[in-house]
């Protein structure tokens, strides 16, 4: 099957100027080693028919020799370039391959497998828009996969696809496939993957790499390439904050000043009022010259030289930016990072640190914690060691203008430099609670709060096991997701009057009551309602330890998020009950009215119908509130919990 144009041999002009207009997509190729990353490259580009007859004939005769199938075709050799790799059969170095379908372009980096080479990992994935994780169908999720899972996460990749490879060693088992599914699903809900996609496959033999696999019929989903040429990443580009830091100042002549630069984020056009930080001086953009003429708007990732309408000083290492939209100043920040150097990173050192077009000094004032990536877990650490990430606080020896790195990948990454030997040691990954920053959805913290509550000291003298022989049940958070009215909230009561007439331990945690005390401070932003959950989550984890079972009923539309509040509550005492209701029978309930202001556009973030709305793949159970009753949910409830164990029957 060939994923080239028809244009290419009929009218090569046509197809030059389709080309040229092509989307773009960046992807990395990770996993544990030997799961076969180079083989899916390598098959991707002989299936859509991308290998040139020169590379073909040395791959067909390398494999005689160097392969690793036998004797027969092995595409793995299309990337693995050096003779290192080729020896051992491994992937060492990042491997970079262009090609491009009807559809889109691409640029693959092939990442390597081994924890020794984590560095070149994530340097292949700072420029991604997808990653595929590869699992070898043999042995599932291994300690590699969760550790480029959590490398994945970190830098910001959001489109991530697993696939589940060499299906053809296993027999094409559906059971095999879903239980590593299963494994990988329970794992990654603590990690920020919003999209997250399975495919069985075998890129050996190409089963579901561009073609259709015909001995998984089970298999209702589409190929890799289909998801690769599908998946939309326009929305993953920031086009509400404008930043450009200034590269070069273009003096040719008396006439002529121009600022030159990438722009990193936003939209700019001709007129707009523009600031130029960290000096604060404010002025309109007079012209937007590039090589091509010039232009009334450009927009990230192009490249452009600024004139502006007043004599506004401006250097190399500034940033321009739009006024009443600008970035956080400081000369300290909290970050994420990913160290890089044989030599163990120590507090205190100066480094050369380089972020956007800035090179400055700086030192790592403090480490907080170091994360092991294949748990999650935090713990105090005085050191980081080569491929070990943990989070600190930079203290910088001038001030610089970023973001948080979730917002904008370009101003909020950081790179520290050797001083001595000039080498790379570190990545750094700025995070939103920094100094100045805003104080919303703090999760990222949530991996230390056990090792802080243990620094600190805060250990209860009452056990579980005497709170457990006191009240006759075991804790538990049961949250009640669904729909705006579609019954949580009197669900949730009725299961508390019946296990209070019990004689149980019981309290409801509802969204609305939250949201007029703990909350009153958010709105109904992503972030917003992120960090409500994150609130709650932690309160329904008080309650637990006193012994308490907390029935929360909120609309909780993310499925990360609700991952995330399963790991602060713990995964052992926390259910999903899904509130099934159809949306017609919830606007009819609407006692408030939300729907209809939905309808009148005043309300732009209502769950199910001006905002997504994730139903929860697994639930441990699913009330219909359209065909039950409010008893008949309650009993199920209860009936959940003394069957896992909860409740003393």
């Amino acid at each position: 099957m060939s994923h080239q144009s028809d244009l290419i041999s009929t009218d090569i002009e046509a197809y030059l100027k389709q080309h040229e207009q092509k989307q773009l997509l960046r992807f990395i190729t990770c996993g544990s080693v030997d799961d076969g990353k180079s083989t899916l490259i390598g098959r991707l580009l002989f299936d859509s028919k991308m290998l040139y007859e020169d590379e073909l004939a040395k791959i067909e005769a390398d494999s005689k020799t160097q392969g690793a199938v036998g004797g027969e075709f092995d595409p793995a050799l299309a990337t693995d370039g050096l003779k290192e790799e080729r020896e051992q059969g491994i992937t060492i170095d990042v491997a970079y391959r262009y090609f491009s379908t009807a559809k889109r372009k691409f640029i693959i980096a092939d990442t390597p497998g081994h924890e020794q080479y984590t560095r070149n990992m994530a340097t292949g994935a700072s420029s991604a828009d997808l990653a595929v994780i590869l699992i070898d169908a043999r042995h599932g999720v291994m300690t590699q996969t969760k550790r480029h899972s959590f490398i994945v996460s970190l830098l910001g990749i959001r489109h991530v696809i697993i696939a589940i490879n060499k299906m053809d060693l296993v027999d094409f088992d559906e059971a095999t496939f879903d239980k590593i599914c299963a494994d990988y699903s329970a794992f990654s809900r603590r990690l920020d993957l919003p999209d997250l996609h399975f495919i069985p496959l075998s890129a050996l033999k190409g089963d579901n790499v561009v073609d259709r696999s015909e001995n998984m019929a089970w298999y209702n989903g589409g190929t890799l390439m289909n998801r690769l040429e599908s998946v939309y990443i326009g929305s993953d580009r920031n086009l509400q904050d404008f930043r450009m830091p200034v590269q070069w100042v273009n003096r040719p002549n008396l006439d002529f000043r121009g600022f030159c630069g990438t722009i990193a984020s936003g939209i700019i056009r001709k007129g707009d009022e523009v600031m130029v930080m960290p000096s604060k001086k404010t002025t309109h953009v007079k012209e937007i010259v590039t090589q091509d003429g010039n232009m009334d708007e450009a927009y990230a990732p192009l490249a452009i030289t600024l004139t502006f309408e007043d004599e506004v000083d401006a250097s190399r290492g500034d940033m321009i930016v739009k006024t009443g939209n600008v970035p956080v100043t400081s000369d300290t920040v909290e970050a994420m990072l990913v160290w890089m150097a044989e030599e163990p990173m120590v507090p205190g050192k100066t480094y050369l640190v380089k972020h956007s077009a800035q090179l400055i000094t700086g030192s790592i004032e403090s480490l907080r914690y170091r994360i092991d990536v294949n748990t999650l877990h935090s713990s105090p650490s005085p050191q980081l060691n080569l491929n070990e990430i943990g989070r600190c606080r930079l203290s910088l020896n001038e001030t610089i203008c970023f973001d948080p790195y979730k917002s904008n990948r370009s101003t909020g990454a950081l790179i520290l430099i050797d001083r001595i030997t000039n080498a790379t040691v570190a990545a750094a990954m700025i995070l939103d609670r920094s100094a100045g920053g805003k104080r919303l959805a703090a999760w990222e913290e949530e991996i230390a709060v056990e090792e802080d509550a243990k620094q600190a000291g805060v250990l209860n003298e009452v056990t579980p096991e005497e709170r457990e022989a006191r009240y006759g049940q075991k804790p538990a958070t049961v949250l009640l997701t669904g729909l705006t009215s579609s019954g949580k909230t009197t669900v949730a009561q009725a299961i508390e009057r019946r296990l209070f007439d019990s004689g149980r331990a019981v309290t409801v945690l509802d969204g609305q009551q939250v949201r007029r005390g703990l909350s009153k401070d958010l709105g109904f932003s992503f972030e917003e309602r992120s960090e409500n959950l994150r609130r709650s989550a932690h309160l329904a984890n008080i309650l637990n330890d006193a012994g308490i079972i907390c029935i929360a009923a909120f609309v909780a539309p993310n499925a990360t998020v609700r991952g995330k509040v399963a790991g602060v509550v713990g995964t052992d005492r926390f259910l999903t009950v899904h509130v099934d209701a159809p949306i017609e029978l919830c606007r009819e309930r609407d006692s408030r009215g939300q729907y209809a202001e939905a309808d009148a556009g005043k309300l732009t973030e209502l769950s199910g119908d001006t905002a997504p709305y994730e139903v929860p793949e697994s639930p441990d159970l699913v009330l219909k509130t359209g065909e039950q009753s409010v008893d008949e949910c309650a009993n199920a409830v209860i009936e959940l919990l003394t069957s896992k164990g909860f409740l003393r029957s």
